[in-house]
């Protein structure tokens, strides 16, 4: 089951707001100017748009749906003869506004609502009510709208925190295993030019002594000349070791991983898992990019991430517990992923119908 995310949420609470301050109207305590019948139906309209314009897409369906919230909020204030708290409907438009459209747009609607405001209390009597009343909702609106302003810039930083925090260490861990794959590098060359050219110097002037005269020092000449080789091979191995020494890829997801603000990581991995320095660092990429969108897009609470060699592929996969997405987007980051991996041999899934998972799939060798 998906988890109901911060936008579901609000358009729940909006809902038991819009009920609440409809109830005199909608039990007929009130008088309407409009047949009831259809006064209720276009608070019926107010409801499903607004929960719409919550909890679509972002586009064109979410714009208009969030136009005719606007306008059937105005409808229902304007056909109420003793509004009471029924103005609160175009106080939550415009709050809700702030987080789905521009700010001019928002000003727009807060201006909207003022006239209609004021077309409604004009009826009351005296200038200075209608004044007062129109004056006290503008100044809850305007309130409301920085409010939410406030939290949508707080949201945002938190999330480029996140994502800053993920690219720093993701950064952090591969320069590391550059440099370490630079030090190895630079010693198996030393090996190489060093120990391995003496060696080889070694042996061949052995082989020249072979061929002189005198039988009693061939055995020792032989003898010697076996251990050259074999010291000579021992040094290549080492060198090829020093060359294809595998990244702790375990431990690099770890650190990765650890602290990330708001986000709790699960991590499920093999700890024999052994890739390449080509490999390793596009497995850790991986990794970023799954953790930097569950941060920025998903809502979630927790990330689940498993690694685990299965026949001849290391596969990861990444799980959240957010909003998920039936038709999943697949942005520049997740494309970039997707080449990079390819270029591997390798490949990528996406999944949105409960949560978010990402499966990638490397060759091990």
């Amino acid at each position: 089951m998906r988890r109901m995310g911060s936008d579901e949420w609000a358009g729940l609470v909006m809902l038991v707001v819009a009920i609440g301050v409809s109830a005199p109207a909608l039990l007929g305590l009130v008088p309407t100017q409009i047949p009831h019948g259809a006064w209720i139906a276009v608070l019926s309209a107010f409801v499903i748009t607004l929960l719409l314009a919550v909890v679509a897409e972002s586009g064109r369906g979410q714009f208009l749906a969030l136009a005719g919230a606007v306008i059937t909020s105005w409808v229902l204030v304007l056909t109420v003869d003793a509004s009471g708290l029924l103005p609160v409907l175009l106080v939550v438009v415009a709050a809700v506004s702030a987080y789905l459209v521009p700010v001019r747009v928002v000003a727009g609607i807060v201006a909207g609502n003022t006239v209609v405001l004021w077309l409604a209390h004009l009826p009351l009597g005296s200038l200075p009510e209608p004044l007062i009343m129109v004056g006290f909702y503008l100044m809850i609106q305007v309130a409301s709208v920085l409010s939410s302003l406030a939290l949508i810039r707080e949201q945002a930083m938190r999330r480029d925190l996140a994502r800053t925090h993920v690219t720093l260490k993701t950064t952090s861990v591969l320069l590391e295993e550059s440099a370490r794959s630079a030090e190895r590098l630079r010693i198996s060359r030393d090996l190489h030019d060093l120990i391995g050219h003496q060696l080889t110097v070694l042996t061949l002037e052995l082989e020249a002594a072979r061929h002189r005269q005198g039988s009693a020092a061939v055995e020792h000449i032989e003898r010697a000349d076996q251990v050259a080789r074999d010291l000579l091979a021992d040094v290549r191995h080492t060198v090829g070791e020093l060359r294809a020494e595998p990244t702790d890829l375990a431990e690099a997801v770890v650190r990765l991983t650890r602290d990330i603000p708001g986000l709790d990581v699960s991590l499920d991995i093999d700890d024999d898992l052994m890739l390449d320095e080509e490999r390793a660092a596009a497995v850790l990429r991986a990794v970023q990019e799954i953790v930097t969108n569950t941060v920025r897009h998903a809502e979630a609470k927790t990330l689940t991430l498993t690694m685990a060699q299965e026949g001849d592929e290391v596969v990861l996969a990444g799980s959240d517990d957010g909003r998920g997405a039936a038709r999943p987007s697949w942005g520049n980051g997740l494309r970039g992923m997707a080449e990079r991996v390819a270029g591997l041999g390798g490949e990528v899934r996406v999944d949105g119908t409960s949560g978010f998972t990402v499966t990638v799939r490397v060759p091990a060798t």
